[in-house]
């Protein structure tokens, strides 16, 4: 009997993978994780890694219910399918294409190294429901700009068809030796204190969501402080549920029109994968080359209250807080939080950037390229650069009884709700019995927001005159 090797990789899942589907079809297989090295480390931080652990563990654990188990190695891929293709007689890998400039590059590697040896590799799609290059404008480029790319994806975004999840998946009489379980790092979030990774926990997740919370979801996901988001990013960064599926329950559940502002959330997630595929670039430079000479300033004090939630603005520290705890903050807070740091403080969206994708559960590439850059107005279809949110209005606004900040800081959570978002104006009487000093308890404001909105806005006009 013929033996392939899947290759697992944002694929962590038995449902609706063409990729598993077709492997199981040929005979044997051998399924396989290929682990991060010191050459992806930087796309690979403490939050992701987290996540992974137990990721790998359900899909280990999902692929013994069916006859199979996950092997898991640690070399670069090609050399490590290379391997195990030898070990166990494979004579085709298959995967799911990863549409990141660094994903396709270790496709191609893969494929050459492999092919030396006369194995294939066949790549899949199911990252997206409509490949990052199956759309163009009516001159033949690529979209900058969601709105369009938002009408042209809807008709070409098909929820037909998933693929059940294989019964019995058969091993070859050889099994190849594993590199052992996934360790979870050091310094990363409790993940099993605040989520159920793994693709159980992400139909779990979608069924609550699309039974549950899709009816309000368009009027209130915006509130941080109530839980009515759909919670499954990181699910999808890691492929733990197909977005075929997820659109297609939604609507199973919904309406159109119910279902709508969600599935729009959707193609912009597609929008971001379609931008980094087609302007690579956008990784470590602005898409508008204007911002190229933007005058950041570089402050490593004002960027650690930033990191660690000590900022003096209790919406910025809550959603701060949030991230270093469970791995993922509410998409609202992370608007602020972007915009706290790009235009109050003047940092670099590459700071930002960078810790996200160190602490993120949920880090996907293209997502957290495109929202930083939008975030900083040096994107495609970027935020407007005089767009500076106020933390206290936005927190007056999102979280009006201070829930979400009595929650991530708990400092503040006797301040009565009218001073919550801007404890530096609470009379001293209320400060005193809600046990807070300023400067004790809770830090005074890093920067005044009024005076660093005119600072942004003449650093904005500066580089818009050129």
């Amino acid at each position: 009997m013929a033996c392939s090797i899947m290759w697992f990789r944002r694929d962590l899942r038995l449902r609706d993978n063409p990729a598993l589907t077709a492997a199981v079809a040929e005979g044997d297989v051998v399924c396989a994780l290929v682990m991060p090295g010191a050459d992806a480390g930087d796309q690979w931080g403490a939050g992701p890694c987290a996540w992974l652990h137990h990721s790998a563990a359900a899909l280990d654990s999902s692929l013994r219910e069916r006859g199979s188990h996950l092997v898991i190695r640690t070399e670069p891929p090609a050399q490590a399918l290379t391997r195990l293709a030898h070990e166990c007689g494979a004579i085709r890998v298959h995967c799911t294409r990863l549409w990141t400039p660094a994903g396709m590059a270790e496709e191609e590697t893969a494929s050459r190294e492999l092919s030396g040896f006369g194995i294939e590799l066949e790549v899949h799609e199911s990252q997206y429901l409509v490949s990052p290059d199956a759309l163009r404008t009516g001159s033949g480029g690529p979209y900058r700009v969601f709105s369009p790319y938002h009408r042209a994806w809807l008709p070409a975004a098909s929820d037909a068809g998933a693929l059940p999840a294989p019964t019995r998946i058969s091993a070859p009489a050889y099994t190849p030796p594993t590199a052992g379980p996934v360790a979870p790092p050091p310094g990363g979030p409790d993940i099993s204190r605040w989520w159920r990774p793994g693709e159980s926990g992400a139909l779990a997740r979608l069924e609550h969501f699309a039974t549950d919370v899709v009816r309000s979801y368009a009027e209130d996901h915006d509130r941080p402080d109530l839980r009515h988001t759909s919670e499954l990013s990181p699910h999808l960064a890691f492929g733990e549920v197909s977005a075929r599926v997820v659109v297609a329950t939604v609507r199973e559940r919904a309406s159109e029109q119910v279902a709508a502002p969600f599935v729009r959330q959707l193609a912009w997630r597609e929008f971001s994968g379609h931008v980094l595929h087609h302007f690579p670039h956008t990784l470590d430079s602005p898409l508008r080359e204007e911002f190229s000479a933007f005058p950041w300033s570089y402050d490593p004090g004002l960027l650690a209250a930033w990191q660690s939630g000590r900022t003096g603005y209790p919406l910025v520290d809550a959603g701060m807080r949030q991230l270093l705890a469970t791995g993922w903050m509410h998409n609202r807070v992370r608007l602020g939080c972007g915009s706290f740091l790009t235009k109050d403080l003047l940092l670099d969206w590459r700071e930002g950037e960078r810790h996200f994708r160190n602490r993120l559960a949920d880090f996907d590439q293209a997502s957290n390229t495109f929202n930083w850059q939008w975030v900083a107005g040096c994107g495609a279809d970027a935020a407007p650069y005089f767009r500076v949110f106020n933390p206290s209005l936005q927190g007056a606004k999102f979280d009006p009884d201070g829930t979400y900040v009595r929650t991530w800081v708990p400092e503040l959570a006797a301040l009565d709700s009218r001073w919550i978002h801007r404890p530096w104006d609470a009379p001293a009487g209320e400060l005193e019995a809600a046990g807070v000093a300023l400067g004790r308890d809770y830090p005074l404001p890093v920067v005044n927001h009024a005076e660093a909105r005119d600072r942004a806005l003449a650093a904005f006009a500066a580089i818009k005159r050129g």
